[in-house]
């Protein structure tokens, strides 16, 4: 097993690789990371008991302590310390549990920043970090030392399994392809016959035999995208009482999974019911957005760095904006430069839109 990094202005693009094959993917984002397992000195806002918890103010947010994982027994004014066990996402609020570091007084601070995902991955994953940049390497030795070194990339094979993970359609083998299509509420899986079957009358055991052959290829994509919460799983072309006779098998493709995610059964309808934990951002929301699409037009830039004349970014106001706030990427692209990147905020430009100008020369 082998654990890539691949440094980019603002972004780290980590891949865990077992046999020339794509296990695990993270994104980390240095000037504005995820901050599971960061470790706050926060301040009890609200106590909420319809909700069971109450609301802490933390550095640069507000998170959910539920009583249950630490808010029972304390009141509006407290001061506590938590640590982040899931990353706001869909729009919500990071959740907290409580910390046995000692709070000390004063205003909410970071007390103990958690793992970054070059970290995290390789607690999971044994074996060789190799990064890109001596930079990177320099600042994962404190805690990886001689497991890090500095080496080639990935390769096309795994740079073409990254990018398909933007794909909702997913090729299966058996001759099924899936439909992913996360939603604010669930994430819907379909699974049906390939172009190349789906004419062909398959008899039930056949059918049964291709989702069977399907669902470790469809765990890891799940794996691979981060997929979370309530997931609804459509099996190819079965009866009610066939589909749940592959109960055994989902549970055993998904024990694969380190989140340890639960099939709960199916619905009425014979739809799948898996739960998997919330912890880190899924893929579909870090690829989305201002930040995210201005972290791609600084690699297109650095990409350009040696053209005559040094380009500079007309971006959309909250793409210009995202990046302005980002603390590391204009200054590591402006480090590899060898020169700040002029951006200028053009409202002419629709939301997350961009483009790289070459500067003119009289």
């Amino acid at each position: 097993m082998t654990l890539y990094a691949a440094s980019s202005p603002g972004e780290v693009r980590v891949a865990a690789v077992v046999d020339g094959v794509l296990l695990d993917y993270a994104i980390w984002r240095p000037g504005r990371p995820d901050g599971v397992g960061d470790v706050h000195r926060g301040r009890i806002t609200a106590v909420v008991p319809g909700m069971a918890g109450a609301f802490v103010a933390i550095a640069g947010a507000d998170g959910f302590l539920p009583d249950s994982a630490g808010a029972a027994g304390h009141g509006v004014g407290d001061i506590l310390s938590v640590r982040v066990v899931r990353a706001a996402q869909g729009g919500k609020g990071p959740r907290l549990a409580a910390a046995t570091t000692p709070p000390g007084s004063g205003p909410p601070i970071l007390l103990q920043p958690g793992p970054n995902a070059v970290e995290r991955l390789a607690a999971l994953h044994p074996g060789a970090v190799v990064v890109n940049d001596p930079g990177l390497a320099a600042l994962l030795r404190p805690t990886l030392a001689d497991r890090v070194s500095i080496g080639p990339g990935w390769g096309d094979t795994i740079d073409d399994a990254i990018a398909a993970l933007t794909d909702p359609a997913v090729a299966l083998p058996g001759g099924l392809r899936a439909t992913i299509e996360p939603t604010a509420a669930l994430v819907a899986i379909d699974m049906d016959m390939a172009a190349a079957t789906a004419g062909r009358e398959l008899k039930p055991s056949k059918q049964e035999a291709a989702n069977r052959a399907a669902l470790p290829a469809l765990v890891r994509q799940i794996r691979l995208r981060n997929l979370s919460g309530a997931i609804l799983l459509d099996l190819a072309g079965l009866s009610l009482r066939k589909r749940a006779s592959l109960a055994e098998p989902i549970r055993t493709a998904l024990s694969t999974d380190p989140l340890n995610p639960r099939l709960l059964g199916f619905t009425n309808g014979g739809l799948a019911e898996i739960q998997r934990p919330r912890i880190h951002p899924p893929l579909h929301e870090l690829l989305a957005g201002p930040h995210a699409t201005g972290l791609a037009a600084l690699r297109q830039v650095l990409a350009m760095a040696d053209i005559t004349n040094p380009p500079w970014l007309r971006a959309a106001p909250d793409v210009a904006s995202a990046l302005e706030s980002d603390p590391i990427a204009l200054t590591t692209l402006a480090n590899r430069l060898g020169r700040p990147l002029l951006v200028r905020s053009d409202p002419a430009l629709r939301s997350c839109r961009w483009a790289i100008e070459e500067t003119v020369r009289a």
